[in-house]
């Protein structure tokens, strides 16, 4: 069950009013590296995973989010405290109100003229909120490496909205989702490796033919050699040739089919088949005008 607790987890203080920047926090209410997009990833998570130890953490770190998106979302809010009233009550006049909405880089108007200077589950760009933001797999150790990745995501996005403020408030309360970012990648990183053995993911070993071999295929000015691709572990293949094929067939693509089919594509090969023997005149030169052909012959036609 939930309990809410109405303190938040982190007092926002806002100094003045801002729908412009408001409209810039929406990315980590309802964005994709938001705070509900966190809090839904590891709740799912964590309701179906059976290890004890990270069942809890997640639970742990899902109900945080949350917290985060009440924070977020308290910011909002305040940060649009004027402009809610000023549309609720028509208090300015219709020029100086599209003025204030649109005016000095201010990008808010979505928000404030659909959703009343409110709090909606949409991006920054007022894309809604979708459950396509979760790239949950089911794999434990596939998943952690997945929010490892999040929440490095989403600590970069609190660093850009960071930049994007002078409010001190504003600036503090995000300081402190910042930093929570950086505990979770921690949380995530010691529980994928008290996992053992956690890579490759699954559990199906790879091919060794395959698994120690870099293939260079991107060649030209700008190569580069280092630990990723040299080595003793390393195998590396630039020859084009060795490149294809690599598994010691023909590198055709192969169907064995049934006799009955075998005869119906023949059928079909040689009903469609090409004739490279022609030049028939095209649509495009006949509205060229006169166009004089490959056999010699001049085609009249009607240019415009």
């Amino acid at each position: 069950m939930f309990a809410h607790n109405k303190r938040l987890q982190y007092t926002v203080r806002v100094s003045e009013p801002n729908p412009g920047l408001a409209n810039l926090m929406l990315e980590q209410f309802g964005g994709p590296q938001g705070e509900l997009a966190a809090a839904m990833r590891y709740f799912t998570q964590a309701v179906s995973e059976d290890d004890p130890g990270r069942k809890d953490m997640l639970f742990d770190i899902a109900t945080e989010e949350l917290s985060h998106l009440e924070i977020i979302g308290h910011i909002v809010a305040m940060l649009n405290k004027s402009a809610k009233g000023e549309l609720a009550e028509a208090a300015s006049s219709a020029a100086e109100m599209y003025r204030k909405i649109n005016g000095a880089g201010n990008d808010s108007h979505v928000t404030q003229i659909l959703y009343g200077a409110g709090t909606p589950l949409i991006n920054s760009a007022g894309v809604p909120w979708t459950a396509a933001y979760i790239d949950t797999i089911g794999e434990p150790s596939a998943d952690l490496r997945s929010n490892i990745a999040a929440e490095a995501r989403a600590k970069i996005v609190y660093e850009r909205l960071i930049a994007c403020t002078d409010d001190p408030g504003v600036k503090e309360a995000l300081g402190f989702l910042m930093t929570r970012e950086i505990a979770h990648q921690k949380s995530f990183e010691k529980a994928l490796y008290s996992m053992e053995p956690n890579f490759p993911p699954g559990k199906l070993p790879g091919d060794p033919r395959f698994a120690d071999t870099y293939f260079n295929m991107s060649q030209g000015p700008g190569e580069m050699r280092g630990s990723w691709n040299q080595g003793d572990q390393w195998d590396f293949v630039s020859d084009r040739e060795k490149q294809a094929a690599v598994d010691g067939g023909s590198g055709e693509a192969e169907v064995k089919l049934p006799a009955k089919d075998i005869d119906i594509l023949r059928a079909l090969t040689e009903r469609t088949k090409s004739n490279p023997a022609v030049d028939p005149p095209t649509g495009a030169e006949l509205g060229m005008g006169n166009q004089t052909m490959a056999d010699g012959k001049t085609v009249q036609g009607k240019g415009k």
